[in-house]
């Protein structure tokens, strides 16, 4: 049981505010070492105290590729074959070519203040930027990682990190290209970086390190079976049956699809994340049901590679769990990728409202799942309660997208009505790292990134 604090440093006083049991009225939260230390519901306003109209708990995005972020929008010229996710893969390989360690810090900087301007109070990284442009190890084997978490301790954000073990191109173990330099690791190193990447995390509170094998076609069984025994407690997340010729390939190296391979030859449970599972029967996806874990959904990034859409409506009324993350970066924000999740599913099914429960709003159906399913695959705790960590985004209701509106219908209008920016704060940890919709240190990492882009693009 966690502990409650004692000593109040600051209390915020809220028209409304999603509590765990529901909407509550005139909500103060008494915060103490970056905890919410009592809640107490239909009190009045104390002069001067801090606040706003609306708050909601923090949603963690359970996967995140921060250095992508200097992509966005780079890749959308099209080329001499059909395009797809692997003719873009390409297109990021030659971008890695340049951006050393303090580029990548900067980079990842700007993507996580950013999702923190968008409402997501914690991050999965799923790291895997392990060697220098050339391919050799730096002298410090957690060079990088140790920038991310620099990037995360400048913005505030909350930390999942995760090291990727990345070893071979294609199934069966092919020896990795030249394009996949950066990414590869042995698994005596690999073991190495997870150490390191708890005692770099150490110092940031409430941070959390797991492993993520890549993907099915980047690692052997054997080396995939080594991954629990790392982080005996932490997350586990691996992408799965993103592409359709991934799926034909898993086929054609072991006569099983790539989910079904997953579960019959791994120990999937609870602390497992599958990232995208785009391509997968109902059998699949009711087996990753009955194992507790949690689909990684990033219909933006998914949206934007062509990748396909996961059955996510039937997913989710058979009790499916499902987060949501921002994966390449090339947009960020809670509301966009809560929207492209149930519109994908609306011109699939050709219906309305397809991800909700009965009797319930869209848009709180998919928030409630998000907030609770990403704490999962981030291997931490979700919601507004006595003892847990502030993390709260209050929304900028004077916008005319809030006019009218109440409850549910605020989580409606954001997600599906409201501008960019409706995020008006964002409190993280207790500490308010977004003001008026601005991170308080924006000046300072959009200008460190301008340079990073000087050198990595010049």
């Amino acid at each position: 049981m966690t502990p409650k604090p004692q000593t109040v440093d600051r209390t915020l006083w809220f028209e409304t505010a999603l509590l765990p049991d529901g909407w509550a009225r005139n909500v103060r939260l008494s915060i103490a070492g970056g905890r919410i230390a009592a809640i107490d519901a239909g009190v009045d306003r104390k002069s001067g105290e801090e606040g706003s109209a609306v708050a909601l708990p923090g949603v963690a995005n359970v996967h995140s590729h921060a250095f992508q972020r200097a992509m966005a929008g780079l890749t959308e010229g099209r080329g001499p074959t059909d395009d797809d996710f692997w003719t873009w893969r390409e297109l990021m390989y030659r971008f890695l070519d340049r951006g050393g360690p303090e580029e990548i810090e900067a980079i990842t900087a700007l993507a996580f203040m950013e999702m923190l301007e968008g409402g997501f109070t914690r991050v999965a990284e799923f790291h895997y930027l392990h060697n220098d442009p050339a391919g050799a190890a730096y002298a410090d084997r957690a060079e990088i990682a140790g920038r991310i978490v620099s990037a995360a301790e400048a913005t505030g954000i909350g930390l999942t990190l995760l090291p990727v073990f990345y070893a071979h191109s294609g199934f069966g173990g092919l020896a990795p290209s030249r394009g996949q330099r950066r990414f590869i690791s042995d698994l005596d190193g690999f073991a190495d970086l997870v150490v390191r990447c708890r005692t770099l995390t150490a110092g940031l509170g409430d941070a959390t390190v797991g492993v993520a094998p890549h993907s099915l076609r980047a690692v052997t069984p054997t080396e995939l079976a080594a991954m629990p025994a790392l982080v005996p407690d932490g997350s586990i997340h691996i992408h799965v049956a993103e592409q359709t010729r991934e799926v034909e390939d898993c086929l054609n190296w072991s006569g099983a699809r790539p989910v079904e391979w997953l579960l019959a030859n791994a120990p999937v449970d609870p602390r497992w994340c599958l990232i995208h599972a785009t391509h997968v029967t109902e059998p699949e996806w009711r087996g990753v049901i009955a194992r507790g874990a949690v689909v990684g959904l990033c219909p933006v990034t998914e949206a934007n590679l062509g990748d396909g859409v996961f059955p996510a409506a039937a997913f989710a009324k058979a009790g499916g769990r499902f987060g949501v993350g921002t994966d390449s970066n090339v947009q960020i924000g809670v509301a966009e990728e809560l929207r492209m999740l149930e519109y994908s599913q609306r011109l699939t099914l050709r219906g309305r409202a397809v991800m909700a429960e009965t009797g319930r709003s869209t848009g709180r159906t998919l928030f409630d799942t998000a907030v609770t399913s990403g704490a999962q695959a981030c291997g931490t705790e979700s919601g507004l309660f006595s003892g847990g960590w502030a993390d709260i985004i209050a929304l900028d209701v004077n916008a005319t997208a809030f006019a009218g509106r109440g409850e549910d219908a605020l989580l409606d209008s954001w997600i599906f009505a409201a501008p960019t920016g409706a995020v008006t704060s964002v409190w993280r940890a207790g500490r308010q790292v977004v003001r008026d919709g601005r991170h308080v240190a924006r000046d300072a990492v959009e200008a460190r990134y301008r340079r990073a882009l000087e050198m990595v693009l010049g």
